[in-house]
């Protein structure tokens, strides 16, 4: 929970957690051994600290001692506390001591605690860089919050102790590296001091001596702070160590060679500061394994890996817990004391990737995605459990390495799509629907992504052809099957019924036997058109299909033999789709058609979800690699007519509404959609503006 000017931003209401009581279940069928757990001090004491209110902790808490798994309790998280307190506030230390003291009282089970989370790292996301409450930009400031939230860890666990005397205390931090061109290693090495320093302060290395000793004495901290902290009373069990692919970090003066990188300045040099992981050179001191050696030789301390996330697509996330979880293995051969590995956060996070400083509505997937009616486990989620039974995942997306180990992630090579040597050797997805729309998208996107694929042409696959089906999977041996092929001429389904049904049904089907016989899930595509649209609300995956043309008729009979023979296939149902690299569709056509002279002509009778190729493509790769099959509907949150959405074409080419005109006496049909599974695309007006400002077709025209 973190305060951003007079606003908090509660993470535990925004992903939907606080509503279910049912994800603790789900945390339990994942094979979860320990959680920790909010008991957030602005939640329960938020105006007054005698006023508390524990009752929904109460009924979680009590769920998870139920269930066996252990409770960590965490205070204060990436957060300075209800409004009556904050970092640099004097009474800070002992009014959390307070709350802790009550907690404990009433929890008095709970055994491990965590009273402040990643306490330098929020001072400066607070005190230095402005971000959070108190909105600060010193460095002074910094230390000195730091300062404050250590006496605060430390009298805290005083007081939980006193309650419980075992009690067990985990201090996490963000542990990382600089590194420099020679001109800045006077910054990387005052950066690389710093990061150790809530560490050091609570287990009593700050004295006279030490790098930030004199410096804190100054302008920090009393000497009656640093001597209480000195006692190493606040010594923890075990560290918690917090390692993210931007942890690891590299300071160039030579600004000229990062063009789309904005310099800083720690008013002596002007430098960027960029991922080591885009460094070439770097490579062979990078990684987990050097940074938890660091640290145990340090501390000689046992340490858990406190949180494992990557916000980005669902292999990449595989990849970086897969990653971390081999270097907790190879520290652990090398004699570090390493105890887990923590998937972080469990139900995902919204806006993260702003730090919570715009509310845009980001939501990046944890373990389980909170976007449908009920917590559902992702690819990320299977891994963690396979990884906690059995200490291994395997799966193809694991062929290949995550996008900083690829060749083209450095500041010189600057392309995503750029695969190693090895994808040679991956298994691959094959797609079918070359020369279309949608088999490119996968293709290009597939690329991006680092998934390794083969996209075949109608010549090398006939989805209508059994043998020429089972030729190819013998030749490409896929690990899965996205079908993008098919009829799409709806406007000659109704003549042309027979070839739109052989493309259409038949060819699905056929997919979906030799998927079945080989043990590999399908991916297909279906349509709004398997409705009527006169239900007079937005479509769900639960609804009937009832088409009133022959195209749906053979999306409608396809879905029917998939789901009749039990097949492992995903059947996407979407809706006029465009996209960045599409030449041929409404929007483009639209604009075509203003700029010769031409009339438009667009129903506002008949409504649709239109849908960004891209979102749709990531979001059902994502479906495939979290294993889900059945119908979903995979549309851009809301519905438009065509009539409108050639007016917003036409505003945004700035070419006037005059000659966009309606049909006369025509039907009111609305086959929109939305989805009772989970929404996981945005907003409509996000693809727009995105196809808008990517469209290589409208480059070409303009």
């Amino acid at each position: 929970m973190v305060r951003i000017g007079d606003e908090f931003r509660n993470q535990v209401l925004e992903t939907g957690h606080a509503a279910r009581m049912s994800d603790i279940e789900e945390m339990a069928r994942l094979g979860v051994k320990a959680v920790r757990y909010p008991i957030l001090w602005e939640t329960v004491a938020p105006e007054s600290p005698n006023e508390l209110d524990f009752s929904w902790h109460d009924a979680r808490l009590a769920r998870l001692r139920e269930l066996g798994i252990k409770v960590i309790g965490g205070l204060v998280h990436h957060g300075s506390g209800p409004r009556y307190t904050n970092y640099l506030d004097p009474k800070f230390a002992d009014l959390l001591a307070d709350y802790a003291a009550k907690v404990a009282a009433r929890y008095p089970w709970i055994e491990a605690w965590t009273p402040v989370n990643e306490p330098f790292t929020t001072a400066r996301l607070s005190c230095l860089y402005g971000h959070w409450y108190p909105h600060k930009t010193d460095i002074n400031a910094t230390f000195r919050a730091t300062v404050i939230q250590c006496l605060g860890i430390k009298k805290a666990m005083e007081a939980i102790r006193r309650v419980i005397p075992h009690a067990e205390l985990i201090v996490t931090e963000d542990v990382g590296h600089s590194f420099s061109t020679p001109e800045l290693a006077y910054q990387a090495e005052h950066e690389n001091e710093r990061r150790w320093l809530s560490f050091d302060l609570l287990t009593g290395r700050v004295k006279p001596g030490h790098y930030f000793y004199d410096w804190l004495l100054e302008l920090c901290a009393s000497k009656e702070e640093l001597d209480e902290l000195a006692t190493g009373g606040g010594t923890p069990s075990l560290i918690g160590f917090d390692y993210y692919l931007t942890s690891e970090r590299f300071l160039d003066h030579r600004v000229e060679r990062y063009r789309d990188v904005q310099p800083g300045s720690n008013g002596k040099d002007t430098y960027v500061d960029v991922e080591a992981v885009r460094v070439d050179r770097l490579r062979p001191k990078l990684g987990a394994v050097h940074r938890l050696q660091a640290a145990w030789e340090r501390y000689g301390i046992p340490i858990a890996i406190t949180e494992v996330h990557h916000g980005c697509t669902r292999e990449e996330q595989v990849r970086w817990l897969n990653e971390i979880w081999t270097a907790a293995e190879a520290a652990r051969r090398n004699g570090v004391d390493v105890r887990a590995v923590t998937v972080w956060a469990l139900f995902g996070m919204v806006d993260w990737r702003s730090v919570l400083t715009r509310r845009e509505g980001h939501y990046d997937v944890g373990a389980f995605d909170m976007r449908g009616e009920k917590a559902r486990r992702t690819m990320l989620g299977t891994a963690a459990a396979a990884l906690a039974q059995d200490g291994k995942f395997e799966h193809p997306v694991l062929d290949l390495p995550g996008w900083w180990r690829r060749p083209g992630r450095t500041h010189a090579r600057r392309r995503f799509d750029m695969l190693p040597k090895s994808a040679v050797h991956a298994r691959p997805i094959l797609i079918t629907g070359a020369t279309g729309t949608l088999g490119q998208a996968f293709s290009r996107i597939c690329a991006h992504r680092g998934l390794a694929h083969v996209l075949t042409s109608r010549a090398e696959l006939d989805i209508a052809d059994e043998e020429s089906i089972a030729a190819a999977m013998e030749r490409y041996k896929p690990w899965a099957v996205i079908n993008t092929a098919g009829f799409v001429r709806t406007w000659e389904a109704d003549e042309k019924q027979d070839e739109c049904f052989a493309a259409n049904a038949k060819g699905p089907e056929l997919l979906a036997n030799a998927c079945k016989l080989h043990g590999v899930p399908l991916v297909t595509f279906s349509s709004d058109l398997v409705f009527d649209g006169k239900l007079g609300r937005p479509y769900v995956e639960t609804d009937s299909p009832n088409p009133g043309c022959a195209y749906g008729r053979s999306k409608a009979e396809a879905e029917a033999r998939l789901l009749e023979m039990d097949s492992d296939a995903l059947i996407v149902r979407t809706s006029a789709f465009f996209g960045p690299w599409d030449r041929y569709n409404f929007l483009v056509n639209t604009i075509e058609q203003l700029r010769r002279g031409d009339e438009v002509i667009a129903s506002d009778r008949k409504v649709v979800s239109p849908t960004y190729v891209p979102d749709l493509v990531h979001a059902s790769l994502d479906l495939l690699l979290d294993g889900e099959k059945g119908i979903w509907h995979l549309t851009n949150k809301g519905a438009v007519s065509w009539h409108d959405l050639a007016c917003e074409v036409a505003d945004w080419a700035k070419l006037g509404r005059d000659r966009i005109r309606r049909p006369e006496r025509e039907e009111a049909v609305d086959t929109s959609m939305t989805s009772n599974r989970g929404i996981v695309l945005r907003s409509l007006d996000g693809g727009l503006n995105d196809f808008f400002d990517h469209s290589e077709a409208l480059r070409a025209i303009a």
